[in-house]
């Protein structure tokens, strides 16, 4: 029987995840242009500044031609965080920027990072959109992805963070204080296939990503105080130890998954 918690770990892929795995299946000619672009903005405004031969802000559909002639493999997601720059081409104002968006896109000798904007009408309705920021990555910057694992590892790596991380959590008594991960960390256990990643990625990178989507949101939901502070500074550090391997196991199984080598 569904319940309100595990409803509440629905997927939630990142915008960058989004980006890579759809561009990489419109390079590999398995999805035409024309899909890419709602693909990758669903039902948000997604805009691209600094793009190479404009000058202003243009649609992201205008900007997508500017990697027309990279292969799959040129485009890549990369998930940093603080102690974890994995993937990231070396110092630099992109690397630096990634860090601070905990994701970005390397495409070619480019690096996107989603930036959301909050924008308030005249009225006072508040709306966002969806701004990709270029940056020209270093001319000699290292091939990083070559050390970053496959599905197959990130996969069996997640499966260990889940279940230690679960255990960890029920000694916290975490039902106690957010009882919603309870719930929703059980529905982890049953995934149910959905997937949104386009064609072209085998059954192994599919079911990654749907674990890894929905643990990105359980986890986010997880970094929260509980409502009415009910749990001590002491309780929260405990929490955010547990955590921390199964976040940083959820990361690389995104990065392996929309990464992971297409197939006709």
């Amino acid at each position: 029987m569904s319940t309100p918690a595990a409803g509440a770990a629905i997927l939630a892929p990142r915008r960058s995840s989004r980006f890579v795995a759809w561009v990489r299946a419109w390079r590999a000619g398995l999805v035409p242009f024309d899909e890419v672009a709602d693909a990758v903005a669903g039902d948000e405004e997604h805009l691209v500044a600094d793009a190479p031969g404009t000058w202003t802000d243009v649609p992201l559909r205008e900007a997508l031609p500017t990697l027309a002639k990279l292969s799959p493999d040129e485009i890549r997601l990369v998930l940093p965080a603080p102690g974890d720059p994995r993937g990231l081409p070396g110092p630099g104002d992109f690397a630096g920027a990634a860090l601070l968006a905990g994701e970005a896109v390397i495409a070619g000798a480019l690096g996107l990072i989603p930036e959301v904007r909050v924008h308030t009408s005249g009225s006072g309705d508040t709306f966002e959109t969806l701004l990709w920021r270029v940056y020209p990555l270093p001319a000699n910057a290292p091939a990083a992805s070559l050390t970053l694992p496959g599905a197959a590892e990130a996969e069996a790596v997640l499966a260990a963070a889940l279940a230690d991380t679960t255990a960890a959590l029920t000694r916290l008594d975490v039902a106690q204080w957010r009882p919603e991960l309870a719930g929703a960390l059980e529905a982890l256990r049953r995934p149910d296939g959905t997937t949104d990643l386009p064609p072209g990625f085998d059954p192994r990178a599919r079911r990654l990503f749907a674990r890894a989507a929905v643990l990105d949101r359980v986890l986010a939901l997880a970094g929260h105080a509980a409502p009415g502070g009910a749990i001590n500074n002491y309780e929260a550090q405990q929490r955010d130890a547990a955590l921390r391997p199964l976040t940083a196991a959820c990361r690389q199984a995104l990065v392996a998954a929309c990464n992971a080598p297409l197939r006709p």
